[in-house]
């Protein structure tokens, strides 16, 4: 993600928080955020809060503690006023609702870095944005192959014919290492995909190549293992190309930490979220900075 965009994003999030009278935890309004996460109707969102709201209950965590019904005042055209419904809503409440949005949103990825972290220096929320960034990108790696496996299945490819053709592929984008070589290359275990270890630019660069073979598989209608190789084949060279015109080379990226290793260190974080977040107090003890 753009560090400008980062950088900006993160100057407007903390330009409204607000703070607790007695115990100065930080919450955000509702209303606040919701343009924030492209949301344009307060109708769309508060479906998203009840949302969050019902993950908070799953996690066995009070949503009293963390999401609070607020009344707010606003002034009409005629120069009146009328009071609308909001929500104060804790770091962790926060971070509950962009987690139900879509990561290849920007703003959306953004947010759940921003209130994943307690400490938001920009380097730390780059991390965490980083890591949404890959775990994205592996997620369609893994929906691209599935697909492409089932539609080699139909076409008269068994599970050893799915490796072969997936390890060809592989060479063609590594400048001829297979698979396995790649793994011995990045100690790899043979029990663990390849992808789970590699950085996002390659496992998007095997996610494109792949979606390529997809295509035109189905679009031509390839029967046999020799002409869905050449195929796939095919796209792997055209995705080195670029990647070499704009001077990578994928095999010598170094490899990224066990992607597994991340999800379950990131969850440990995730369930502290909630009690570093702190509890929301009644009503009248909230205050707008």
């Amino acid at each position: 993600m753009d560090k400008k965009f980062v950088s900006q994003s993160t100057k407007i999030y903390d330009s409204i928080v607000c703070h607790t009278q007695d115990d100065n935890i930080e919450f955000w309004y509702a209303r606040d955020v919701m343009p924030l996460l492209g949301y344009t109707r307060w109708e769309n969102f508060s479906n998203a809060i009840t949302r969050a709201m019902n993950s908070c209950k799953t996690s066995g965590v009070s949503t009293d503690d963390h999401f609070r019904e607020v009344t707010k005042m606003i002034t009409i055209g005629n120069g009146g006023q009328r009071s609308i419904q909001d929500y104060a809503l804790t770091r962790y409440a926060c971070y509950l609702i962009a987690q139900n949005g879509d990561p290849k949103k920007p703003e959306i990825a953004f947010a759940q870095g921003y209130f994943a972290v307690q400490t938001r220096k920009q380097e730390i929320i780059e991390d965490r944005i980083s890591f949404i960034e890959r775990t994205e990108v592996r997620g369609r790696l893994k929906e691209s192959e599935k697909r492409l496996s089932q539609n080699i299945y139909q076409r008269g490819v068994d599970d050893k014919g799915f490796g072969r053709i997936r390890s060809k592929g592989d060479a063609a984008l590594f400048g001829g290492y297979t698979t396995q070589q790649m793994k011995d290359r990045l100690n790899v275990k043979d029990s663990r995909p390849l992808a789970d270890f590699l950085p996002t630019l390659t496992i998007a660069a095997k996610n494109l190549a792949t979606e390529m073979t997809n295509y035109n598989v189905e679009e031509k209608d390839l029967q046999g293992e020799n002409p869905i190789t050449d195929e796939h084949v095919q796209n792997n060279k055209t995705i080195r190309r670029m990647l070499a015109s704009r001077g990578i080379s994928p095999e010598n990226l170094p490899p990224s930490e066990d992607i597994k290793k991340l999800e379950r260190r990131v969850k440990k974080h995730e369930k502290k979220i909630a009690s570093e977040s702190g509890r929301l107090p009644s009503v009248d003890k909230l205050a707008k900075d």
